[in-house]
């Protein structure tokens, strides 16, 4: 793209918010805040606020921010759960913050105070439990989240706020886990729910709501970037979260610098469950190359690049059978034991339990060179 302005953030247009709480009045005529049991839908766009009405119910109706902000509309819907998206990126932001009349006192990430560049206020006056203080005296968890909401009109975001202790601690879970495995591309489908709790203070029980941020996607499809966009309801867009291509890790290892960080990613894709037999042939012909090749620099003895270099192998080259010659390299040995193992068509767990049957309370991973180096030896003298 071109003729962009490189010294602004691009970011989407806020459509409105998503709100927990209204004002209601109270007993002495001034108005009181009131917890909601449901989404509260506010845009300065009537017809964004009509189409949340019809998927969501409630009557639009003109409203006035508290503050005497401008005039919008906003719904008291009959639904304590929408469905939304996390757009790519971070959508939140948290801050300690207190606020006045005169607008947003102090912003503080809970050891600096953003605004006058000074340490955290409510710690230095109040000590390490100054949060169990009152609004009127210390800062208040605000965390802040980006959502979109597919099924209403407009391009854009909406800002869900919130003050609760226990959402400041449980959204920044949930997002880093997906960020982890999406990079921060993905635009993930989640669940938004008001989920109403309870606890034991003081010899009380206290009710309190929460908002929820909930990943419609196992732990698995979080951490490894496959969240699968059908799990939004009830038309899901052709691709709702990023879909990871497969690893080669074939070519990662032939692009490695040494033996070992082959084998490193041999390693690797056995714990990601992606091993098969071509694979693992594939990467013990490299690993073995590549150690062949160190081995021979090592030495002095001219290589024929041919023979060592990853590069020229082919995909459905069979690995190449070498004697081990003083190794006592626990992986590498295990490389050749694999391949064995291999030509015997035993699985993993088959050439486990062989090894551990012959090495009473001791398994591969616990191995030491010797015990790997004496199994190997056993198994080439049977299968002569």
């Amino acid at each position: 793209m071109t003729g962009r302005l490189l010294n602004l953030q691009r970011q989407a247009a806020e459509l409105g918010r998503l709100r927990t709480g209204l004002t209601q009045p109270g007993s002495n005529g001034r108005n009181r805040p009131v917890r909601s049991a449901n989404w509260i839908v506010s845009s300065h766009d009537r017809t964004r606020v009509e189409a949340a009405a019809t998927l969501w119910g409630g009557t639009v109706e003109r409203w006035a921010p508290q503050g005497n902000g401008e005039a919008q509309w906003r719904v008291i819907t009959e639904s304590s759960s929408i469905e939304a998206l996390l757009p790519p990126g971070d959508p939140l932001s948290q801050y300690n913050e207190m606020w006045t009349g005169g607008g947003c006192a102090r912003r503080c990430d809970g050891i600096t105070e953003k605004l006058k560049k000074r340490p955290c206020v409510c710690l230095d006056e109040h000590g390490e439990n100054w949060y169990l203080l009152g609004p009127q005296q210390v800062c208040r968890a605000t965390s802040r989240i980006k959502v979109i909401l597919p099924d209403l009109p407009g391009i854009g975001l909406w800002r869900a706020d919130t003050h609760s202790f226990y959402a400041a601690n449980e959204w920044p879970g949930v997002i880093d886990m997906v960020a982890a495995g999406t990079g921060g591309q993905g635009v993930i489908p989640v669940s938004m729910r008001i989920e109403q709790r309870q606890r034991l203070a003081e010899g009380k029980t206290k009710k309190f709501p929460v908002v929820v941020v909930d990943i419609r996607a196992t732990v698995r499809q979080a951490l490894t970037g496959t969240i699968p966009g059908s799990v939004l309801s009830p038309v899901p867009p052709a691709a709702l979260a990023l879909e990871r291509a497969p690893r080669d890790y074939a070519a990662e290892a032939r692009s490695a610098k040494t033996a070992d960080e082959a084998v490193g990613i041999y390693r690797q894709a056995e714990a990601a469950g992606d091993m098969t037999d071509q694979l693992k042939a594939q990467l013990i012909a490299i690993g073995q190359r590549k150690r062949a090749a160190e081995a021979a620099a090592a030495a002095g003895t001219p290589v024929d690049p041919g023979a060592t270099d990853p590069s020229t192998e082919s995909s459905d080259e069979a690995p190449v059978d070498a004697e081990i010659v003083d190794d006592d390299d626990p992986e590498m040995l295990w490389f050749h034991i694999v391949t064995e193992a291999g030509e015997r068509g035993w699985d993993i767990d088959q050439l486990s339990g062989q090894f551990t049957a012959r090495n009473p309370g001791v398994t591969p991973d616990t191995a030491g060179a010797a015990q790997l180096r004496t199994f190997l030896t056993d198994l080439r003298e049977t299968a002569a």
